[in-house]
């Protein structure tokens, strides 16, 4: 009866949220043709579903299994540190993209350079990490909450198929006002059953912390932890800027804004949530390091599925596999819109349908991403796992907007040249040197600064060669050197 009154309510829940998102938007008048419409829901999202929708997106199963699975409060800074990114992004970068009525946050590079090749590649560099890290570590954390917390005994792949057609069905026929409006009303519910989580937790453990390792109480990691300090002060600030600022899948809910005022309003609700986060995505690890020892990324469905009675399990089922649901769609609408608008109507077909398009890119999204979830549930750690892989696309990508933003005058090939050495640069680091012992947040940071330094060398160096051709004695002036458009807020 128990079982029957879980899965009652979860299924309930989870068919009433999508009702009220099919309702929703029924009554929108939409252009199939409208990329605009289709990628960034006709831009007529207001603050509060900017916010929930950016909250759900960031918090999802690889947030709250992998987070409360690394049972320390070290990861914390996580969280903390993400709120420096998203203000960054209000305050500096979203004027930008509004001033140039970017699509695609790659549009910015091509406005830049009047280069469609860079807006291009840096679209396949988030398209491989979004097809062989994100969507594959979404499928697989939330596939095992769910098997951890009902105590399942099926496959974890049967799970992730659901979640993959599930996410699949939202992304293909609502576009992001659908995942838009699905993420507000889950991520209301998310709030207030991971604080009833939370307070139920620490009843559990009446209120008493002892008997916890300190190495798990301290927010100041030593040189053999997850999060070393001084890793705060180099990368771990890169790495929130990459995210907030520059990734397709988060910057896409501002850029749905009304209006650059409606996106900030948005961004600093986002900020707000970020200081209660700790509460979700760390404290219920450390109850369940008291409760039932190092037991890693099980810990956090165990907790939940021995604390809340049955009938309440099956809602925070609903609204978690809501979380599961708002990344994945919202992965597969980024890789879509970047694919199309970067590459497709670009290179192949100016009038393509921008939703036929973005269909088959979803499913080629989806049908990938379910073939890698084997792999990633051989990690020992899926947040520091999933973090180092980041790092493969997310410095170099960082690399070539510093360069665009801050700097004039630097040469379209040198930024793509950068491209292809910052990964590189990364993938000796991950794979085959680790110089000097230095923790991956580290050499992170080396990547970036390394990466810039060369593409302005090589740029330097490009130009000045270009200015000695166009001195010298030949008539005909030196073709193919794209025209520099200088940005400014």
């Amino acid at each position: 009866m128990d079982a029957f009154i879980q899965v009652s309510v979860f299924l309930g829940l989870t068919l009433l949220v999508a009702l009220i998102t099919y309702i929703r938007c029924k009554k929108v008048k939409r252009d199939p043709n409208d990329t605009k419409d289709y990628f960034l829901a006709g831009g007529g999202l207001n603050w509060v579903v900017v916010a929930g929708s950016l909250m759900m997106t960031n918090i999802s199963a690889e947030q709250i299994v992998g987070m409360n699975g690394a049972q320390t409060l070290l990861v914390a800074w996580w969280e903390i540190a993400a709120a420096i990114g998203l203000m960054i992004l209000a305050k500096w970068l979203i004027p930008i993209y509004y001033k140039y009525n970017c699509t695609t946050t790659t549009e910015l590079l091509e406005r830049k350079y009047n280069d469609k090749g860079i807006r291009a590649m840096v679209s396949v560099l988030f398209m491989l990490g979004y097809a062989f890290i994100l969507l594959p570590v979404v499928l697989y954390t939330g596939s095992l909450f769910m098997k951890s917390m009902f105590g399942l005994h099926i496959p974890i792949m049967v799970i992730a198929i659901l979640f993959a057609a599930a996410g699949a069905i939202y992304a293909i026929f609502g576009g992001l006002r659908a995942i838009a409006i699905s993420d507000t009303l889950n991520g209301v519910g998310l709030i207030v059953m991971s604080l009833i989580v939370s307070f139920l937790a620490m009843n559990a453990i009446h209120w008493n912390f002892s008997g916890i390792p300190e190495s798990s109480l301290t927010l100041i990691g030593d040189n053999t932890s997850d999060i070393p300090w001084p890793t705060l002060f180099t990368g771990m600030i890169f790495i929130q800027i990459f995210y907030w600022g520059t990734n397709m899948v988060i910057t896409q809910r501002a850029l749905a804004a009304k209006s650059v005022r409606e996106a900030k309003k948005g961004l600093y609700g986002a900020v707000f949530t970020k200081f209660l986060t700790p509460l979700v995505v760390v404290l219920p690890g450390i109850v369940a390091l008291k409760l039932y020892g190092d037991i890693g990324d099980v810990a956090y469905g165990k907790l939940v599925g021995d604390i809340l009675p049955h009938w309440l399990s099956g809602a925070f089922a609903a609204v978690i596999a809501g979380a599961v649901l708002s990344s994945f769609n919202s992965c597969l609408n980024s890789a879509a819109a970047l694919y199309t608008c970067d590459i497709h109507q670009n290179y192949f077909n100016a009038d393509a349908d921008p939703r036929k398009i973005g269909t088959r890119v979803a499913l080629l999204f989806t049908i990938l991403s379910l073939c890698l979830v084997p792999i990633f549930a051989k990690a020992a750690s899926i947040v520091a796992f999933l973090q180092q892989l980041n790092g493969l696309y997310s410095m170099p990508v960082l690399a070539a907007f510093i360069c665009a933003l801050l700097f004039k005058n630097v040469h379209a090939t040198a930024i793509k040249i950068g491209l292809i050495f910052g990964v590189a640069l990364y993938s000796i680091f991950t794979f085959v040197w680790q110089p000097w012992g230095l923790h991956y947040i580290h050499l992170m940071a080396i990547t970036l600064a390394v990466t810039v330094i060369f593409t302005l060398f090589l740029s330097r160096f490009w130009l000045e060669n270009q200015n000695r051709e166009l001195d010298g004695d030949s008539p005909e002036p030196l073709t193919g050197v794209p025209k520099q458009v200088v940005l400014s807020e």
